[in-house]
C-alpha cells in the first residue's frame, strides 16, 4: 500500500518549555475578498518533537500526522534554522 501524502508547513518555534513539543507558528498571505489587500494570517499549531531538538526562534519544517495528543497533530521534521 502506498504512503499517503501530508501536508507540511513552514513556521517559527514560538515555545519549546514542554517535553517532546513546542508550539509552532505559520505565517501565511491572504488577500481581502472585497477590498484586495494583502494580509498576514498566522496560525499556531502544537508539534510533537521526539529529540526535543528545536528551540524558540528556530526555523521548522512540520508535517501532518496521526493524532498524538488531544492537540499535537503535527510533527517537527527538520529544523531549517536556528533563530530564525
Amino acid at each position: 500500500m502506498a504512503k499517503r501524502h501530508r501536508k507540511e508547513l513552514i513556521g517559527v518555534v514560538l515555545s519549546d518549555k514542554m517535553n517532546k513539543s513546542a508550539v509552532v507558528q505559520v505565517s501565511r498571505l491572504v488577500q481581502h475578498p472585497i477590498y484586495k489587500k494583502v494580509m498576514k494570517e498566522q496560525k499556531k499549531y502544537v508539534a510533537h518533537d521526539e529529540k526535543n531538538a528545536a528551540r524558540m526562534g528556530d526555523k521548522v519544517r512540520i508535517r501532518e500526522t496521526r493524532p498524538i495528543s488531544k492537540t499535537k497533530r503535527w510533527r517537527i521534521v527538520q529544523v531549517l534554522s536556528g533563530n530564525a
